[in-house]
């Protein structure tokens, strides 16, 4: 157990479902993590024809081009046991457009970011699980594996041994960040439900730089489909927070939003 002040002032709730053997708490508390976010610019018409609703909207960064974020997970210590994580989503806002750049400045400036979760690959059973049933995230079981080659971390995502990509990403100068909230948006049997997920990165370096890192399509069906997206060669920006704690709250309806 993590005696962090992060989660200090968080109650949590013991949680237990026989029907799919599930058991743990909420909202759950994730201690000892690392993580990278490389995002990418994408055609606006194709990102949309992957939204499950015609009211979200892709937050672009001009007009025509949207964002693809690509996030690696290694989650080494959390309430329900160490696995890996690979998150590609779109930054969308809901039921309202967006203004093409203003929005993603806005978002940046608050450090408060809404996105719908297109895939989540894991790497443990009871990760799959527990996101598919209570929270209607598109999680899958992958391999999911990090490297350490030097200057890089790189993640290679596969499934069935095919290849889905590969993130490499440079490992930055790092320093104290403030806390990132991130509102998800899933769909569950046709509803729409929204989880907010709190990042406080206690080391955090960015970087704007084109060369901070580098994503490889493979040869998987997910592959094929990112690259009818037209993603830029380049990424936009890129973080990195080698030392991560996060907070991911229950998923609730819109209604309750």
């Amino acid at each position: 157990m993590n005696n962090s002040e992060f989660f200090n002032g968080v109650i949590q709730w013991e949680m237990t479902s026989e029907e799919f053997n599930l058991k743990g708490k909420l909202p759950v508390f994730y201690y000892d993590n690392t993580a990278m976010t490389a995002i990418y610019t994408a055609s606006t018409a194709m990102v949309r024809r992957l939204l499950p609703r015609s009211d979200m909207f892709p937050v672009e960064v001009r007009r025509g081009r949207a964002l693809a974020a690509f996030t690696a997970f290694e989650y080494r210590d959390s309430d329900i046991d160490p696995y890996n994580e690979f998150s590609i989503s779109f930054p969308i806002t809901f039921r309202k457009k967006n203004i093409p750049g203003l929005t993603v400045l806005s978002m940046m400036a608050r450090r408060y970011f809404t996105a719908y979760v297109w895939q989540l690959p894991v790497t443990t059973e009871r990760a799959r699980i527990g996101g598919v049933e209570m929270y209607g995230y598109p999680k899958f079981l992958a391999d999911i594996v990090f490297s350490d080659e030097g200057s890089l971390l790189a993640c290679t995502l596969s499934e069935g041994g095919k290849n889905i990509l590969t993130l490499k990403g440079k490992k930055l100068k790092t320093s104290t960040e403030k806390v990132n909230r991130f509102k998800t948006y899933s769909i569950k049997d046709g509803v729409p439900l929204v989880a907010n997920v709190y990042m406080n990165p206690r080391e955090f370096g960015k970087s704007m730089s084109p060369k901070a890192a580098q994503l490889t399509l493979g040869d998987h069906d997910i592959s094929n489909q990112l690259r009818s997206l037209d993603l830029s060669d380049k990424p936009l920006f890129f973080q990195y927070m080698p030392m991560m704690e996060a907070i991911l709250c229950g998923a609730r309806n819109l209604m309750d939003d």
